[in-house]
């Protein structure tokens, strides 16, 4: 027998400890294949984000799983420079050809220096010599990386954009991430929607303005870097790094003929307006590329990733392994992209521009 609920108790549950589980009953599709060959464009594989370890453990591992999960190749963001390039390509490009692709990154803090955009080329340079196949710009530009005086570096300095015009010269595809999501720089309060989440990492809190720029202040900075550089390709990561904003996404894909976007981290803000950016697709179905930006790489989310791009099931969790989602309190419901559009998003686009 049920027991009777203790209203009174309930009535003081703390949002925290509430973990609802959907009532819907909604078709499950699972997806154990894609519907075409996969290159995910924006992964982790290398020693920056595991405190000196390698992410991946045994890379032979991970090619069986992708083989599994029709996976043709994983670009690796995690390059960084000197050594860590070679170290990168080794353990990955060169030991399982055309499975890899290693980016390199730089160190922008250098531009302090009075000869930093000379060390900055040198530098990509010797990484293309070393293996790299692209450039990662990460967020810290804009954020935190600043001049010898303190001030901060924004992703439109003329110093940046001779950078990536020589990344362009040769012939470096450029994935650059600038700024975060729009509730990171909102106030931390009651209203934020992802006030769990920054929460238990108030580090990626910026809504600070007297250390930090606005998001759109970022965003039309790295629109300026991308419309300065014609010569050069640029790959949004995170949907253009305004998942939340679909329309500013558009206008620089309107603009910039060498723009182009990834898909990476982002599944919790497409899945709740999925038809709006099925449309975006619609319209540049040669400009949007496959990305998951999940390390390690699982066999769990390459079919979630499936499900989600290939069916058009609702109300279902972006984050299955959690009890409360990671990235807002929310469902999503799948893109539902026909078979065509799938192909080039999958890895038409990505091959185009990586030269695979």
């Amino acid at each position: 027998m049920t027991a009777r609920p203790d209203w009174k108790a309930l009535a003081g549950l703390r949002l925290a400890d509430w973990a609802p589980r959907s009532a819907l009953r909604a078709a499950r599709t699972e997806v154990e294949r894609p519907a075409a060959s996969v290159v995910d464009v924006h992964n982790h594989l290398g020693r920056w984000l595991g405190d000196g370890e390698w992410v991946i453990d045994d890379p032979r591992a991970l090619v069986s799983m992708m083989d599994d999960c029709g996976v043709e190749t994983i670009v690796n963001l995690d390059g960084l420079w000197g050594d860590e390039v070679t170290a990168n390509a080794l353990r990955y490009d060169r030991a399982f050809p055309g499975r890899f692709v290693t980016f390199c990154q730089l160190g922008w803090e250098v531009l302090a220096e009075p000869d930093g955009v000379q060390r900055l080329t040198a530098s990509l340079d010797d990484s293309v010599a070393r293996g790299a196949r692209g450039l990662k710009i990460w967020k810290n530009l804009g954020l935190t990386v600043r001049n010898a005086e303190g001030t901060l570096i924004a992703p439109d300095d003329p110093r940046v954009i001779a950078v990536a015009e020589h990344a362009g010269d040769l012939a470096l595809p450029v994935l650059i991430h600038t700024a975060d999501p729009i509730a990171f720089f909102e106030p931390a309060d009651r209203f934020n929607e992802r006030l769990d989440e920054l929460v238990g990492v108030p580090d990626w809190w910026f809504g600070d303005d007297s250390r930090h720029p606005s998001f759109d202040a970022l965003l039309d900075a790295h629109a300026a870097l991308v419309l300065a550089c014609p010569g050069t390709t640029f790959i949004g990561a995170h949907v253009g790094c305004a998942a939340e904003d679909l329309d500013r996404v558009e206008r620089l894909l309107a603009a910039a003929p060498n723009y182009v976007i990834d898909t990476a981290g982002r599944m919790a803000e497409l899945g709740r307006q999925p038809r709006r950016f099925a449309r975006l697709v619609a319209a540049y179905p040669d400009r949007v590329l496959f990305g998951t930006d999940i390390y390690p790489a699982s066999a769990l989310q390459y079919r979630l990733h499936y499900r989600f791009f290939e069916t058009a099931d609702e109300g279902f969790s972006y984050d299955p392994e959690s009890e409360v989602p990671g990235q807002g309190r929310w469902l999503v419901s799948a893109l539902d992209l026909p078979a065509a559009v799938l192909e080039r998003v999958y890895g038409g686009n990505a091959r185009r521009i990586l030269g695979l």
